[in-house]
């Protein structure tokens, strides 16, 4: 696998082969598109007892939606999930990795704790699971770009097509 930069990420836009749904050329860095904060949020449900971690748990049972509206205080040691603005459609040859951009972790803010591979064949906004690492609130506000997509070729193809392929919401 090798990464992709900035005129084959182009190239990939231009042909369509990539889509990012808004996007804005500025987006495009040397090695990465970055994307923004979407307006929703899901923060865990106040006093929530024992969350068994098993294969047919579903986080929704245990969170709740907020609109993001004027933004969001991420409390130190808080972690919450988001969505990018942002679609993203990927050919079934091309995988990813969301990552945070350096200006805001050296904040303590962290874009993905575990789950940041985003999987061949996808055409959704992607969850950021956003936690705070630092000692004071950190605030969040839509609209910022606060992570960045590394895009790869893939040996091979493949298309997921588990539970959040799709997905719009948070």
């Amino acid at each position: 696998m090798s990464v992709l930069t900035r005129d084959a990420l182009r190239a990939e836009l231009d042909s369509g082969r990539v889509a990012i749904d808004p996007f804005q050329p500025d987006q495009v860095g040397p090695a990465s598109i970055d994307l923004s904060l979407g307006n929703e949020i899901r923060v865990m449900e106040p006093g929530a007892s024992v969350i068994p971690i098993e294969e047919d748990v579903d986080y929704r049972d245990h969170t709740r939606l907020l609109p993001l509206g004027n933004g969001y205080e991420l409390g130190p040691g808080e972690t919450i999930h988001g969505i990018t603005h942002e679609r993203i459609t990927l050919p079934e040859d091309l995988c990813g990795f969301l990552e945070g951009r350096s200006r805001f972790a050296r904040l303590g803010l962290m874009i993905h704790v575990t789950s940041a591979f985003v999987q061949p064949g996808v055409s959704s906004h992607q969850v950021l699971e956003m936690s705070n690492l630092a000692g004071h609130p950190l605030g969040l506000v839509p609209g910022v770009r606060l992570c960045q997509l590394v895009l790869m070729r893939t040996e091979g193809s493949a298309a997921y097509r588990g539970r959040f392929w799709d997905q719009d919401r948070v």
